[in-house]
């Protein structure tokens, strides 16, 4: 299920880098954390719900990925989003 409008705004404008920002990595990671606690809360009630459990774990890999490749890039912008966002590693 996709984030509402307000939170998605929300969440953008914390992480975004300048004005019109929506696709830098830190807030595609931003975005993602948003949807994997969503997930994480709605499996909690729904434990046998394993079509979603697999789109949870697709998209952990996509944050990951996305982690790595700012990690490779920048390692302070990696830091930053890791700590803002409460992330282990």
């Amino acid at each position: 299920m996709p984030l509402n409008t307000d939170k998605t705004a929300a969440v953008v404008s914390k992480f975004q880098t300048h004005d019109h920002d929506t696709g830098s990595p830190e807030v595609q990671v931003a975005l993602l954390t948003e949807r994997i606690t969503y997930l994480t809360e709605h499996f909690k009630v729904h434990a046998k719900d394993h079509h979603s459990r697999r789109g949870l774990l697709m998209l952990v890999g996509q944050r990951r990925r996305l982690l790595d490749y700012l990690k490779l890039k920048n390692l302070d912008r990696y830091r930053s989003v890791i700590q803002s966002l409460g992330i282990r590693k």
